[in-house]
């Protein structure tokens, strides 16, 4: 098996010598469509993980134009409540698929907290520091890193939040 590609995730970790594991969980000659299309719960169980340690980003927009990253685990709901009141708005809504790259740089399936175009206000689900590590998207889809949630917090500003329902 050849060593996978660097993406750019993987490069900002590694600048600020922040220590990661990348894991591929599909093969690079499954068509990239039907990896897009793999439910959070389908990618934890194809790393050999539970549920709970495997995050999802998700990008908001909050009344006052204000955008927002929140990283809960896979089986979970973002609480649009809750994730208000943790940035301090008094709404926020998930933003348009279609304004995902052009906004972050990513694809759905494949946004990362790590080394988006603009670094926004941050929100990780509570649960992720009480691992030792956990996983989020290496920027690319069909691909995670596995990390401690305080080196997270080397490399972005984040918060830590109760954000789900």
């Amino acid at each position: 098996m050849k060593p996978l590609t660097k993406t750019n995730v993987m490069r900002v970790l590694e600048q600020k010598k922040v220590p990661y594991t990348a894991h591929a969980y599909a093969p690079e000659d499954m068509d990239p469509s039907e990896v897009a299309a793999l439910s959070g719960e389908e990618i934890a169980r194809r790393l050999g993980e539970p549920v709970e340690r495997v995050f999802k980003t998700l990008v908001t927009r909050g009344k006052t134009g204000q955008y927002y990253v929140f990283v809960v685990p896979v089986a979970e709901e973002l609480d649009l409540k809750k994730a208000a009141k943790a940035c301090g708005e008094k709404a926020v809504a998930m933003i348009p698929q279609k304004e995902l790259l052009p906004l972050t740089g990513y694809v759905h399936g494949g946004c990362s907290p790590v080394g988006m175009k603009k670094q926004f206000p941050t929100f990780v689900h509570e649960t992720a520091a009480g691992f030792e590590t956990f996983y989020v998207s290496a920027g690319k889809v069909g691909v995670q890193i596995e990390l401690d949630a305080n080196d997270l917090g080397k490399v972005i500003r984040l918060q830590f939040a109760d954000v789900v329902c």
